[in-house]
């Protein structure tokens, strides 16, 4: 089945940028990356940019209205995510906690909805 890990954050969480701790951090995230590459579970898995470069789409009375940044104003914004191909939810909680950020941040582990083509 496959699972979906999203990643999210606070901004000015977590280690800060060229400090040794944002290598050490992205070092835990490269050794996440190749486990899963090693053990067959990695289908796909992106860093987004920053929720400022989002635009959010609506349809209301057959108009398309669109907003700069997210729909909803959160403390915590998706950064990125990982789709994971596992037996079961148990094992996509393991890998989904390898994702370094879950140290400070949170990560989200749901089935991905399969759709039959019929």
């Amino acid at each position: 089945m496959k699972y979906l890990a999203l990643i999210y954050s606070a901004p000015n969480t977590g280690p800060a940028p060229n400090t040794p701790e944002f290598g050490e951090f992205m070092g835990a995230y490269q050794a996440a990356t190749r486990t899963y590459q090693e053990d067959g579970v990695l289908l796909a898995g992106e860093a987004l940019q920053d929720t400022s470069t989002a635009t959010s789409i609506r349809i209301r009375n057959g108009k398309r209205e669109t907003m700069d940044g997210p729909f909803a104003e959160t403390k915590e914004q998706l950064g990125g995510f990982y789709i994971f191909e596992c037996a079961n939810i148990d094992e996509a909680i393991r890998y989904a906690s390898m994702i370094p950020t879950a140290t400070y941040g949170t990560v989200e582990v749901r089935p991905i909805m399969e759709i039959s083509k019929d």
